[in-house]
């Protein structure tokens, strides 16, 4: 536990519900911002949840017994891409916001990354100022745009693909 009450932890199978919870009240809270949609993960039963945890690497930030953070990591996979991971579905509670929360999951993601892969990635809707500052001021570089990349209710959504270089103190993306 630190100062300000808060421990970032791996999660476990047994934290499947929390997970869960924090997981569609995210797609319900902001459904431009991820993949996945509320409906589709609300029908699924909890064991896709805990499989999940189980899986892949997924951080829980937890103030006392409260999850009110998460970020999930993953290496990519196949031989050439294998030097590569992925941050994905990073979601912090409103109330927990502006607190260091969603810095200290960024921060705990590379640091676990770092020991398996040399280059993060990551892609943030291009209208979320505050997530694309974040990750900037933690390194991340963006290096492209992905248009039209997500569609909900009608409307297109264009997505930030950003960076870091784990190895370096900076990704050089114009080198030859």
């Amino acid at each position: 536990m630190t100062d300000d009450g808060i421990e970032i932890r791996r999660l476990a199978r047994e934290d499947a519900v929390l997970y869960r919870d924090i997981r569609l009240e995210a797609l319900q809270a902001n459904p431009e911002a991820f993949g996945s949609t509320f409906e589709v993960e609300d029908a699924q039963p909890l064991s896709l949840f805990s499989d999940r945890i189980g899986s892949s690497t997924v951080l829980g930030a937890f103030r006392d017994t409260e999850l009110v953070g998460i970020v999930g990591f993953s290496v990519q996979q196949g031989q050439k891409e294998a030097h590569k991971g992925a941050l994905w579905g990073m979601y912090v509670r409103p109330a927990a916001r502006n607190a260091k929360v969603g810095r200290r999951l960024v921060e705990a993601v590379c640091n676990h990354a770092r020991q398996q892969v040399e280059l993060i990635q990551l892609s943030v809707v291009v209208d979320n100022e505050q997530a694309r500052s974040l990750y900037a001021r933690l390194g991340f570089l963006e290096y492209g745009v992905e248009k039209n990349a997500l569609k909900q209710a009608g409307r297109y959504y264009d997505l930030v693909l950003m960076a870091k270089d784990l190895m370096s103190p900076r990704l050089r993306i114009d080198a030859p």
